[in-house]
């Protein structure tokens, strides 16, 4: 994946959120998870060509504590933390409206963005989104149970890492995770600080889903064990235009497990609001 432009934007509290892009056209934002080493690259790099290709302008933002964003530490990482710095970002970055597509974190990311700017999003797009239940009920999740690892410490390395990634997805989809992308995500994770994840705060947004007024897909991974799978039906209940796709033999990472799914319905989606 070449020809990202890369910008880095300072915000409020004396952050720096880092972001890429490629293409032309409508906006769509591509909003990364959390977890050691994640970043909009490395969330989304089988799909930004896909969306190129189809005439989107693909914007990858990585999140405050991700990516080559800043990464303080000694503070708690609220849903409003990561939803403020980031709208602060795109506001620079020239993006007054866009689609929203998130996954886990960054579904809730987005949820809370709406919320808080009716007018950032046209459309949705999420994957398996987070912060739709209330926060300890994620921590009896079994793929919760499995992440606990050496992540902040120097004993942290690279199987560490592979590990890691191998939990989010199926496990027949595990052996197929290349050494670029455990590379690329341990780098990321080794200037993160712990209090990313031991200190993230997030609220239950599952309540206020039906003030969503824009078009939503929903795609989720039957085999999820990070995010139950049956949050779908909170969109299809509440929601005024949902719909939603569940995979089976598919986890927590739809856009990588099946990519040219993923791509395929998605895009067809957003073809009817551009």
């Amino acid at each position: 994946m070449t020809d990202l432009t890369e910008t880095t934007y300072s915000v409020a509290g004396g952050y720096d959120i880092h972001i890429q892009e490629k293409g032309s056209g409508p906006a769509v934002i591509f909003i990364h998870g959390s977890g050691p080493g994640a970043s909009g690259g490395s969330n989304f790099r089988e799909n930004i060509e896909a969306f190129v290709d189809a005439g989107y302008r693909v914007i990858l933002p990585d999140l405050i504590g991700y990516g080559a964003s800043s990464k303080p530490e000694g503070i708690d990482y609220t849903l409003q933390l990561f939803t403020d710095t980031l709208y602060d970002a795109l506001q620079q970055h020239g993006v007054d409206s866009a689609i929203l597509v998130g996954n886990s974190l960054g579904g809730g990311i987005a949820i809370q963005m709406s919320l808080d700017h009716p007018e950032i999003a046209r459309a949705f797009v999420f994957m398996a989104p987070g912060c739709i239940q209330e926060q300890a009920s994620y921590f009896t999740m079994p793929g919760i149970a499995k992440m606990k690892s050496s992540f902040g410490s120097d004993e942290f390395n690279k199987e560490d890492q592979r590990r890691l990634i191998c939990n989010l997805v199926h496990p027949d989809y595990a052996p197929k995770i290349t050494d670029e992308l455990v590379e690329e995500r341990y780098a990321v994770a080794k200037t993160q600080p712990k209090d990313v994840l031991a200190r993230m705060i997030t609220p239950n947004l599952g309540p206020r889903l039906g003030e969503l007024k824009q078009p939503i897909l929903v795609l989720w991974g039957l085999n999820d064990e990070f995010c139950p799978e049956s949050g779908a039906r909170l969109f299809l209940e509440q929601c005024d235009d949902a719909r939603c796709i569940t995979f089976n033999k598919v986890g927590h990472w739809v856009q990588l497990e099946r990519t040219a799914e993923f791509n395929h319905y998605a895009i067809d989606f957003l073809n009817e609001y551009r």
